[in-house]
């Protein structure tokens, strides 16, 4: 007989603290653990305590702001039309796009919903406190419910820099509550104790907080205008006309169907892959553009690679390297990052990991085909093995083919090639299939690259501008003395 021994896994230490019983009352009789957790009361501790400024309440009365969210009401979802919504989990997105399109007959003040310029943005339940600034790229946009929009008296980039750092988040956690998804109301920001800092420290927070939202904002323009200089060079119509045009299906029938010749069949047999709009727009482009290539051609990119799977171990800040998973793809600065140790991985495994400045990525499993283009600051960091990374051929064609491929057209070339019965996957070899075209016009061409580098520089300049404000925070405000 043969006896397998199983290494038994460490023991976590137990957590745990004690209360006072008028630290109960203070807390309105929140009996929760998480609201006298270590880490919230340290941080309450060095406001409290220890900071030099008096302090105040976030909300409630004499508070800095007001907050409040939407009723809660049963969405009705169709197809594109005029009122399209945005989730919690977009709020820190560069320039999130629409998650689904609401009826005219949803029973709820839809004008209610949308946020406002100046506002802060909270997420309030499942993963709490979240936050963004709400300026021209979010105004009048449609959120759900589930989002808490706080509306401050003054100085609201001081208050979106408070939520934002270290202290502000570990605070806004101790007051969550829910057995199985957490959540946290309104009315728990009154207990969210803020300093209060001479009037000129947070204007000079304000407006840094406040150069970094416009120059976002000034970025996502940028990829507007290179968006709108491509589809005038290759006089591409609307994705909808696209959808009018390749409508083949046959209407007779009870299911959506069409018709593919023998001759078209190359080595992949799943219907997705010969939708009739992929065809459209290859016939349109292949016309209007100089020349068609593929993403695989060496003009185009040196590599395009998925790092292979490895087991992930983890360290604490500032003792290893930033991972990017799929989730992170359209944010400036990831909320929740994650720190690899990279002694332990060979250099093959770290080089296909590392990014670059203006490198593409594109995510590659579970929700295939978000795509982003890496900015300075992420320079050095890691990627997982759900994303690919396209190395483009040279920095004058990076921003050119990242247009592009974001581009609604370079998404319906994309998501074609997405295949799997469970778990949607998409493989190097059919990022490298992928069409790409070269414009009859080089210098317009060049334009929309250097407009779309421009545009990825002034992302990183933007989150210079909010660790500084960050920086200042912590050193002027939370822990001055």
């Amino acid at each position: 007989m043969v006896t397998q021994l199983r290494r038994m896994p460490a023991e976590k230490p137990i957590k745990w603290t004690s209360v006072d019983v008028q630290e109960v009352i203070n807390s309105d009789y929140r009996l929760t653990a998480s609201m006298y957790s270590n880490d919230g009361r340290q941080a309450r501790k060095d406001l409290i305590e220890k900071c030099k400024w008096d302090t105040v309440y976030l909300c409630g009365e004499n508070g800095l702001a007001t907050a409040y969210y939407g009723t809660r009401f049963r969405r009705i979802y169709v197809d594109k039309q005029a009122f399209p919504i945005y989730q919690p989990a977009q709020i820190n997105e560069l320039y999130p796009k629409p998650s689904a399109y609401i009826s005219h007959a949803t029973k709820t003040d839809i004008d209610a919903l949308r946020v406002k310029r100046g506002q802060i943005l909270l997420t309030c339940s499942g993963t709490i406190g979240n936050c963004t600034y709400v300026r021209n790229t979010l105004h009048n946009l449609i959120f759900s419910h589930d989002v808490i929009r706080i509306e401050p008296k003054a100085y609201n980039g001081f208050i979106y820099a408070f939520l934002k750092s270290k202290t502000g988040f570990s605070i806004v956690n101790t007051n969550n509550y829910g057995a199985v998804i957490e959540h946290i109301e309104p009315e728990n920001l009154n207990h969210i104790p803020i300093p209060n800092p001479p009037p000129a420290l947070k204007q000079e927070i304000h407006d840094l907080v406040e150069d970094s939202f416009r120059l976002r904002d000034e970025s996502n323009e940028l990829m507007d205008e290179a968006q709108l200089l491509l589809k005038t060079a290759l006089q591409l119509p609307s994705i909808e006309a696209f959808h009018e045009r390749s409508d083949q299906f046959d209407k007779m029938a009870s299911v959506l169907n069409y018709s593919v010749s023998s001759s078209e069949v190359v080595d992949r047999l799943d219907g997705s892959f010969y939708v009739p709009i992929v065809k459209a727009i290859e016939q349109h482009v292949a016309k209007t553009a100089r020349e068609v290539t593929k993403v695989g051609d060496s003009r185009i990119s040196q590599s395009v690679i998925l790092p292979s799977h490895f087991k992930r171990i983890y360290v604490d800040e500032g003792e290893g390297t930033v991972l990017i998973g799929g989730k992170h793809l359209g944010s400036i600065d990831p909320v929740d990052k994650k720190y690899l140790a990279s002694s332990p991985y060979n250099e093959k495994l770290k080089m296909d990991m590392l990014l670059t400045e203006n490198t593409i990525i594109v995510s590659a499993k579970g929700a295939p085909g978000k795509i982003t283009i890496v900015p300075s600051h992420w320079d050095g960091w890691f990627i997982s093995s759900n994303l690919i990374k396209i190395v483009p051929a040279a920095p004058e064609i990076a921003g050119f083919l990242y247009s592009f491929l974001s581009s609604p057209y370079g998404e319906a070339l994309i998501k074609r090639q997405i295949y799997g019965a469970v778990v949607d996957i998409i493989e190097p070899i059919h990022v490298e299939s992928i069409m790409v075209p070269f414009l009859r016009e080089q210098k317009i061409q060049w334009e929309i690259n250097d407009t779309v580098l421009e545009a990825n520089r002034k992302r990183t300049e933007a989150y210079n501008l909010e660790q500084e404000a960050l920086r200042v925070l912590d050193e002027k405000v939370i822990y001055a003395r």
